[in-house]
């Protein structure tokens, strides 16, 4: 497991990663976002989703929807939000599986997953504090490699 922090000191910082982790998603790919409530999990999965779009689209939280599937050209990117959920069993019935194989998820709260979460995801834990906020990137050497070129 190779692990990379990054540090974010606005919402500037967290668009660009946003923007560096939506160049090399592909179908089969999963985003994994941790991190308490207002880390900015979902602030840096619109990032990645509006990266895809190529422009500024609205992209709601799914918390009460619990997923939110986003066409493009060339991926389907499907945004999944598991706070409300109790056990993987709830995440099958949201059709995380057939997700990923159509295309990329973004998981928030990815504890959840259980044994569907997959082994080649890219992990990324957003933490905050008053001084800072970071997030710590971790995956394979290969997953890293290809997402943060590091």
């Amino acid at each position: 497991m190779t692990t990379h922090d990054i540090r974010l000191d606005g919402m500037q910082d967290t668009q660009a990663l946003g923007r560096r982790l939506a160049g090399p998603m592909r179908t089969g790919d999963a985003l994994l976002l941790s991190g308490d409530l207002g880390a900015g999990k979902t602030e840096l999965a619109r990032a990645v989703i509006r990266a895809q779009a190529g422009r500024q689209i609205d992209v709601p939280s799914p918390t009460f929807n619990l997923v939110i599937p986003y066409e493009f050209r060339d991926l389907l990117i499907t945004h999944f939000d598991l706070y409300r959920l109790e056990n993987a069993a709830d995440v099958m019935d949201l059709g995380f599986l057939d997700a990923l194989d159509d295309g990329a998820v973004i998981v928030e709260w990815p504890d959840r997953l259980g044994d569907l979460t997959p082994p080649e995801a890219l992990r990324i834990e957003l933490t905050a504090d008053a001084d800072r906020r970071l997030a710590r990137i971790s995956g394979s050497a290969t997953i890293v490699e290809r997402f943060l070129g590091v």
